[in-house]
């Protein structure tokens, strides 16, 4: 096949067929297109696009570029939940537990933080001797065994879109609505999973930062796991300010952790409800939102949940004594209180400066390869539409030095936007997004 000619359609705006976008995932994933021809198709599908039909298939075909999980040994309707990223978005280790106590098997591939966004994988990894490395057998068998199991990705999950995604990072094609859901889709399909709820972030701290940008890309990915036949269903939550009010791996591991206990509330919790309580419905749990948010409540108030989270900890090597001592979680030398220094409301906040504060501490990385340090970060109480006051708590800096400290300081105060006069709450959800379209909050 003439891959030129490939390009030329897509740079006219005609649309391309099967055969020629399975020619594009496999020239990918084999190496057989050359990087200048490849980068030239990316962008001229990020200014031409991709109609619903095409799109499918360019997941489908970066599916098939690599292995796809057979979860069919575990008994029960399998359902996955992914977030396009977010800064202090522990959901994962909130509701997976939740969703597990409530008797549906959680079986989750999650990936490593990258830039200002933190990853679920690094974050358990903050756990003493977790380990989010197992063989497909031993994973399969945790699930059966307690019904959730949370590790990396392999390395051979869709490899058509991790060549893609490399090249995409460097020619300014991140920003396409069919690459970006092609992208997810096509890892979670691999996945194995039998219905996906996803988490579709919006504002400062997210890759789509209007309302509007958001719900495209959610009614996108509806629209791959429709001709797909695979039940999606996507909510767009708010990443105006970071979700929970921890950041950084260990200290989101204590936010969950506190969660899971009952011991704090907040929008962490509401949002994890919000998509625990899809994943129910999903899997047939209950026909009734309601209802699926009182069994999730429950689970809390009886423990189940927190108790399902220390049996993943134990199954996975790590040492579940942090479930109840906080202490055994990774520290730092330098621990700083910070107070708000000024009257007023908090009116806004950068989250992505946020994200990056904290991956300046060592939290995040920039590259792959980079090592992190597990227990710096800080901790943000103030919520757009709180009112300060001069000696009012802003926030706790967890450093490996003071000149850390004192960078991490300046970064939060220059994210932190403030008024003289109140300003609402911004809302903790915009719209959900299924097969039978789209409902706005």
């Amino acid at each position: 096949m003439n891959f030129v000619s490939i390009i030329n359609k897509k740079k006219l705006g005609e649309e391309l067929t099967r055969e020629e976008i399975t020619a594009f995932a496999e020239g990918a994933a084999t190496g057989a297109v050359p990087d200048y021809q490849l980068a030239a198709l990316l962008m001229a599908i990020r200014l031409k696009g991709m109609n619903a039909r095409e799109t499918t298939d360019l997941t489908l075909s970066m599916l098939r570029t690599g292995d796809v999980a057979d979860l069919s040994a575990i008994p029960g309707v399998k359902v996955d939940k992914h977030s396009t990223g977010g800064v202090g978005d522990t959901t994962t280790l909130v509701l997976a537990p939740l969703v597990a106590a409530c008797g549906v098997p959680v079986a989750k591939m999650s990936g490593r933080g990258l830039g200002h966004t933190g990853g679920t994988l690094d974050k358990l990894e903050s756990i003493p001797g977790l380990t989010v490395s197992l063989t497909e057998e031993r994973f399969i068998q945790q699930v059966k065994d307690i019904g959730l199991a949370v590790i990396g990705q392999t390395g051979s999950l869709a490899p058509a879109d991790k060549s893609l995604y490399a090249l995409r990072d460097v020619t300014a094609t991140v920003d396409s609505l069919p690459l970006i859901a092609s992208s997810i889709m096509s890892k979670k399909l691999a996945s194995g999973a039998d219905a996906i709820v996803l988490d579709v972030k919006t504002g400062s701290g997210a890759i789509m930062q209007t309302v509007e940008d958001s719900i495209g890309l959610a009614q996108a990915m509806v629209d791959i796991g429709r001709l797909a036949h695979r039940p999606v269903t996507a909510i767009v939550t708010g990443m105006d300010q970071p979700l929970g009010t921890h950041v950084g791996n260990a200290l989101e591991v204590k936010d969950a952790i506190d969660v899971l206990a009952g011991r704090t509330r907040g929008d962490l919790l509401e949002v994890s409800l919000i998509l625990g309580a899809k994943m129910l419905l999903l899997a047939g749990r209950t026909a009734d939102e309601n209802e699926a948010c009182s069994l999730l409540e429950e689970a809390i108030a009886s423990g189940a949940g927190l108790e399902k989270l220390r049996q993943m900890i134990r199954a996975q090597g790590g040492d579940e004594r942090v479930v109840d001592d906080l202490s055994l979680l990774p520290g730092t030398p330098v621990r700083r209180e910070v107070s708000a220094g000024c009257r007023g409301w908090c009116a806004a906040m950068d989250t992505t400066a946020l994200g990056l504060a904290a991956q300046a501490m060592g939290a995040g990385r920039l590259r792959k390869e980079d090592p992190l340090d597990p227990g710096v970060g800080f901790i943000l109480p103030v919520r757009i539409g709180d009112e300060v006051f001069p000696d009012t708590p802003l926030c706790t800096l967890f450093a490996r030095t003071e000149a850390e400290a004192d960078q991490a300081e300046q970064a939060i105060r220059a994210a932190l936007t403030f008024a003289g006069a109140p300003v609402g709450r911004p809302p903790l959800w915009y719209a959900m997004v299924d097969g039978e379209g789209v409902k706005r909050s």
